[in-house]
């Protein structure tokens, strides 16, 4: 059964963002808000959360999974930002939007698209999620928390404990928080290439 824990949105507990991060070094897989919508997370070198994150959703191995990092110094370390590419990520973080971008020696090959070294990295603007990454102090690997055969994401917290009890060890519950994903934008190339609209504006990237 997956613990439940209750975070206040605006002021989130230390002793409960304690408990959530001992969960997710001891190699634990919750399901926690962001500000775009619910998402999968765990530990960068979580292999066996990796692959359960694949079969819950069933992906193949050519999906990109997503770094979500605490600031623009952390997601320097995992992905190579070229000038023109600094200015237009600068820009729009945190926000709602992921960047595909070279990763770094730091990203483990199994998590880089196997033709472009490629990688998904993020910078969300939610208080809970800010303070777990604080409290972690590495990015949390992450996938939208959209089901197999669904169109929207789960925004609920009780009802992501009901329906995948026995498949998280944990759900992380700080009120509702929209159903609209990243907008996803390709930033590897000669020009950005927008893949997914979502939450965030895609005026500055066309």
């Amino acid at each position: 059964m997956a613990r439940y824990y209750d975070l206040h949105p605006d002021n989130p507990q230390p002793r409960v963002l304690r408990q959530v991060v001992d969960l997710l070094r001891d190699d634990g897989l919750i399901a926690y808000p962001t500000d775009s919508c619910y998402a999968f997370g765990c530990q960068l070198g979580n292999r066996g959360g990796l692959n359960r994150i694949r079969e819950i959703r069933r992906l193949d191995d050519r999906h990109q999974f997503t770094l979500v990092c605490r600031d623009f110094a952390q997601l320097g370390q995992f992905v190579k930002v070229s000038n023109s590419v600094f200015r237009l990520v600068k820009a729009c973080i945190p926000g709602s939007y992921t960047f595909i971008l070279p990763a770094t020696a730091e990203v483990p090959r199994r998590l880089q698209d196997p033709r472009k070294r490629t990688v998904g990295v993020r910078v969300p603007k939610h208080t809970v999620t800010q303070a777990l990454l604080a409290e972690l102090g590495e990015p949390l690997l992450s996938s939208t928390l959209l089901l197999p055969g669904e169109d929207e994401p789960m925004t609920q917290g009780w009802e992501i404990k009901e329906r995948l009890d026995h498949l998280l060890d944990a759900v992380v519950d700080a009120g509702d928080c929209g159903l609209e994903p990243t907008t996803v934008v390709d930033l590897s190339g000669p020009e950005p290439e927008i893949l997914r609209r979502g939450a965030g504006d895609t005026a500055r990237f066309e």
